[in-house]
């Protein structure tokens, strides 16, 4: 065992061991000595472990020593063949396989009578035969030990569970490379399971070479509520084997596919197809031979099937050019991509930092031509998958695969309905091709009337006509684009600043420098005035900046927001900071138009990194800005007269109320109150 498995065995944190180790090195009861190490970590003998925890009493695991085999592993032998802790894994995963298949103790076994048990239960040596025949002389040995691991984890399933999980300490790297999280496994899962609904109980498949995670959180989920019916790849290699032992110790049978040397298979009849990219078996696929395989699996698709696919983000729906992105726009051609969906990161321990996507697949509608096909999107790339998160966006999913009739009668939580062939014009983000979609041609004529409508109203009123300039629908084929804010950076249009920090001491409410926070960000028309006089300022940060007009202030918890101090000279607050604008190279960017975007990100959006920004053409861009800075003037002049208006309403509440104040000039149109006249 090592100090960690120790840890986990007594149910105390791993740093309490070391201070055992440590404490009781002078005492009577010293921590056992370790008795080998592997790749310079510490072993230590299961049984004086187990000894010494029940003579000192330490941890808090009474039944320590029945839950030791849990925990431990073989001692390896002197050979360099029985060191390879593959082969160890291999064989006590298959000794497990065997036992839930025989329903009957191993130890009491001989090597010749377990590898007769072997061969009667694997006779075409799929999944068992040859693990337990490479361990030699061990088999028996080890049959002991897998009986003892069996009852300590209170099951052969759950003791195979085991054993995989510490696939992260035990150089399994094909398994820890492509281990997705629960609420991702879930998620496939679920999915899989609501659109096999709509079908007559259609089989899973499950074609990719060793996957299993997906297909048992299946079986496990679908519990004993009606028969299931699991198809599975017939490829070689360890993975591949590996999985068969995982379903046949979990109960599941499976069928094989035939699957050629180019990935491609067949099943007829309805079925639901589950894959996850890379899988086991090819950890190492690249983006297109990933994109391929997704396409053996649409060739033979008819619109009886269906499939979930969950793959790196950067083949289903972010930017991809070149033999890749032709190969990604012939499958959305296909129309039988029904919804892309991004997910966060982290849905990936191996690669944290990468996020994943969800590819959900069924009919193409035939009878609907290709220009006004239709595919969910949805960008859940800052939202958990909480189960209320995964049920909402399944039922969006299972929605998108009806026709119009359906879709318009399903209220979407997370998706959007974009047409494909927006989704093939586009040469950024598929999720942002619908999230940033430009009106169409109508939709800006609509705006238009509804521009002079509302200044034919405002010119009504006291403060007069606002600034307002003709405006004109814009063509589709000549809207702006987006960049993100690296972009911008990256290319001199924007610049990131810190915010100066300050203690809270050195404010006043009155006099001085206006103080810019996260509580001016975030509550702009509550929160009281802060102040800094300029001589503080100095003394408190020497190196410290003011603002310059037209900076952006910005702050992203507890959720993006961001203001523009049109005047400039003011302090900004840490955690708020400031984007400022190349006045040289704007590259587009409007303050204003800056702020409004980073205002109506979601509330979990803080990767100010990737935030997309619009940019308005540069014969616009001053326009726009006059524009809004008189509709601005406005909304300061209409503030202000509602603010006389509260207060004048109050004036006459408090006065006449209170009788210090009477009304001598009533309107002379008022009806008299009955019973005064």
């Amino acid at each position: 065992m090592t100090l960690a498995d120790i840890a986990a065995l007594a149910k105390v944190q791993r740093p309490v061991v070391s201070m055992w180790r440590k404490r009781s090195s002078g005492g009577q009861l010293p921590f056992p000595e370790a008795s080998g190490q592997v790749n310079g970590v510490e072993l230590f003998d299961a049984g004086e472990i187990t000894a010494w925890l029940e003579t000192t009493g330490r941890g808090n695991n009474p039944e320590a020593r029945n839950d030791a085999a849990a925990f431990a592993r073989m001692t390896a032998p002197a050979s360099a063949e029985a060191q390879d802790g593959r082969r160890m894994f291999n064989g006590l995963t298959s000794l497990l396989a065997l036992k839930v298949i025989t329903g009957q103790e191993l130890s009491p076994r001989t090597t010749d009578g377990l590898l007769d048990a072997a061969d009667e239960a694997d006779p075409d040596d799929l999944f068992l035969y040859a693990e337990l025949e490479a361990l030699g002389t061990e088999l028996s040995a080890l049959a002991g030990f897998a009986d003892r691991l069996a009852d300590s984890a209170f099951s052969a399933p759950a003791a195979f569970e085991k054993l995989l999980s510490k696939r992260f300490r035990e150089g399994l790297r094909e398994q820890s490379d492509t281990a997705l999280t629960d609420p991702a496994l879930d998620l496939v899962a679920s999915a899989a399971m609501e659109l096999a609904q709509t079908l007559d109980a259609p089989p899973f498949c499950d074609a990719t070479p060793g996957g299993s995670d997906v297909m048992l959180r299946i079986v496990q989920q679908f519990g004993e509520t009606r028969p299931l019916t699991l198809l599975i790849g017939d490829h070689d290699g360890g993975p591949s084997r590996l999985a068969r032992r995982r379903l046949m110790v979990h109960g599941a049978d499976s069928e094989h596919v035939e699957v050629d040397a180019q990935g491609a298979f067949s099943v007829n009849g309805p079925a639901v197809h589950v894959a996850q990219y890379p899988a086991p078996g090819e950890p190492g696929l690249g983006t297109t031979e990933i994109l391929e395989a997704i396409e053996n699996t649409v060739l033979q698709m008819d619109d009886r099937q269906r499939a979930v696919v969950i793959a790196p983000a950067r083949l289903l729906c972010d930017p991809l050019s070149g033999e890749a992105g032709q190969l990604r726009s012939d499958l959305l051609r296909s129309g039988r991509i029904r919804a892309v969906i991004r997910l966060q990161i982290g849905l990936l321990p191996a690669k944290p930092r990468e996020p994943r996507a969800l590819w959900v697949l069924g009919p193409s509608h035939a009878e609907v031509p290709l220009a006004e096909r239709w595919t969910m999107v949805a960008d859940l790339s800052t939202t958990s998958l909480t189960p209320d998160v995964r049920q909402d966006l399944i039922s969006d999913t299972v929605a998108s695969m009806g026709d119009r009739a359906t879709i318009r009668a399903h209220s979407f939580r997370f998706a959007r309905l974009v047409q494909t062939r927006v989704l093939l014009a586009s040469k950024g983000s598929l999720v942002e091709a619908s999230a940033n979609k430009r009106p169409t041609a109508a939709d800006g004529a609509e705006a238009a009337l509804r521009i002079e409508e509302l200044t034919r109203h405002l010119s009504q009123e006291q403060s007069g006509r606002p600034a307002v300039t003709d405006v004109q629908p814009t063509p589709y084929g000549n809207r702006p684009g987006t960049a993100s804010v690296q972009e911008l950076i990256t290319a001199g249009n924007l610049r990131y600043i810190k915010g100066n920090r300050l203690d809270e001491r050195n404010f006043n409410s009155s006099e001085g420098k206006k103080v810019l926070g996260r509580q001016e960000l975030q509550e702009p028309h509550t929160a009281d005035p802060r102040f800094i006089s300029l001589l503080d300022f100095t003394a408190a940060c020497p190196n410290g900046r003011l603002t310059e007009p037209g900076d952006v202030i910005f702050c992203t918890s507890p959720r993006p927001a961001a203001r523009v101090d049109h005047e400039g000279g003011n302090v900004v607050v840490f955690p708020a900071r400031i984007l400022r604008i190349d006045s040289g190279d704007p590259g587009g960017l409007v303050p204003d138009v800056v702020a409004a975007d980073i205002n109506g990100l979601p509330a979990g959006d803080k990767a100010r990194h990737s935030w997309r920004l619009r940019q308005t053409p540069d014969a616009q861009r001053q326009p726009l800005m006059q524009v809004l800075a008189g509709l601005q003037h406005e909304q300061l002049e209409a503030h202000r007269r509602l603010e006389r208006l509260e207060e004048l309403a109050t004036l006459f509440t408090d006065g006449v109320a209170g009788g210090s104040l009477t009304l001598t000039h009533p309107s002379p149109n008022a009806a008299p109150i009955e019973g005064t006249a």
